[in-house]
């Protein structure tokens, strides 16, 4: 059963120095075209792999809300006649703080959108022009203010730690800001420096001065400390929300379900198989346009695959992994499929075992990657 939506809107005004994601610059693209086809694709894929109700709908990017208020109306239109959605569906939205008008928060409240997820990064100006992004610590008030007022409560904001230059002090300052505006869901990230982006040729060349594994691990322990004295649970390593308003999208991702990708670039998850788009915008409108799929690359996830994707996807949750539902999905005990993995890192303390469930410890929250990369290639 197919659960879940992502929507990848690639245009962006300002390129970030950190991001990887699939985007170009917005000026002089066709991206009437784009909407046009990633309708069409919404089309073909449920036509031929059908879904009754989705629950959770995300639209991401690039920067979804650089469409204007025609190409948003109309986009959301697409998305409304195409997609079957539960009662309660979760259609988030991201966008970047500034570029919301009240008129674009309209369009997308009047069609169904319920939940705005925006890219805030951090509060301090002077970091925010190091990474390359264009708002400013006011824009997010005054963007948060206007989301309330047209009638949005279930908000998130995206933080970035371990950025150039940035001290434990700023980190703290940051997440003081965040808790100011009182919303229900925060998610905070450390940089990755990804290839192909301008913080990668900088550190290549000895041009990124990051603060360093130990002041990173420090600023992580400072968030979960923080989120818990606030009475915000971690439901996730790096997700934090009061009760209800976890990220449903981004649950089914970390209990390994099943959900559909539409757009440039954009990945899915269905029967079994783990898809990618075409990601160059003119060749994946030349395959919509000829009634093509715009599939990249398909590959068919194994048993053992599987079950190694389910141990390290759900191990990011603070629930961990349920062994009862384990049993019922793949008819295997995770306890004795991974005996030798689960009882080294218990020994670490780096995970606990309870009577149903296999879950990271605070200290294995700050290892999380060596914890993953210990279920990779396991089960031959």
């Amino acid at each position: 059963m197919i659960k879940a939506a992502y929507l990848h809107i690639p245009f962006c005004e300002h390129i970030c120095y950190y991001c990887d994601f699939n985007k170009v610059y917005l000026q002089g693209q066709p991206v009437d075209d784009y909407i046009q086809a990633i309708e069409q694709e919404m089309k073909l894929t449920l036509r031929e792999f059908p879904s009754d109700k989705l629950e959770t709908i995300f639209v991401g990017g690039g920067t979804p809300t650089s469409l204007n208020e025609q190409q948003l109306d109309r986009f959301c239109e697409g998305i409304n006649k195409n997609l079957p959605k539960a009662a309660d569906v979760e259609f988030t939205f991201e966008a970047n703080p500034g570029d919301l008008s009240k008129e674009k928060l309209q369009i997308l409240k009047d069609a169904g959108v319920n939940r705005i997820s925006l890219g805030v990064q951090t509060f301090n100006d002077h970091l925010l022009t190091k990474i390359g992004r264009a708002h400013r610590a006011k824009d997010v008030y005054q963007t948060v203010d206007n989301i309330k007022s047209i009638g949005f409560d279930n908000i998130s904001i995206d933080l970035i730690y371990s950025l150039p230059t940035q001290t434990l002090k700023d980190f703290e300052e940051s997440l003081n800001e965040a808790f100011s505006l009182d919303l229900p869901h925060y998610s905070a990230y450390s940089l990755i420096i990804e290839p192909k982006t301008v913080f990668y040729n900088l550190l290549r060349k000895g041009k990124l001065p990051t603060p360093g594994e130990d002041i990173e691990a420090r600023m992580y322990e400072v968030l979960m400390e923080k989120m818990e004295s606030r009475g915000l649970h971690q439901y996730e390593i790096s997700n934090f929300s009061k009760y209800g308003y976890e990220s449903r999208h981004n649950l089914v991702y970390w209990n390994n379900e099943s959900y559909y990708g539409f757009g440039a670039g954009a990945h899915s998850y269905v029967n079994g198989i783990r898809r990618s788009n075409i990601g160059p915008l003119k060749k994946y409108i030349d395959c919509i346009n000829n009634e093509e799929l715009p599939i990249r690359e398909n590959h068919q996830v194994t048993p053992s695959e599987q079950m190694e994707e389910e141990m390290f996807l759900g191990l990011r949750k603070t629930a961990g992994v349920s062994i009862s539902k384990f049993n019922e999905k793949f008819n295997r005990d995770p306890l004795e499929l991974f005996s030798n993995e689960i009882n080294e890192l218990a020994s670490k303390k780096w995970i606990e075992v309870n009577d149903d469930n296999i879950y990271l410890t605070k200290q294995g929250r700050l290892l999380g990657n060596e914890v993953f990369q210990m279920f990779l290639g396991v089960i031959d």
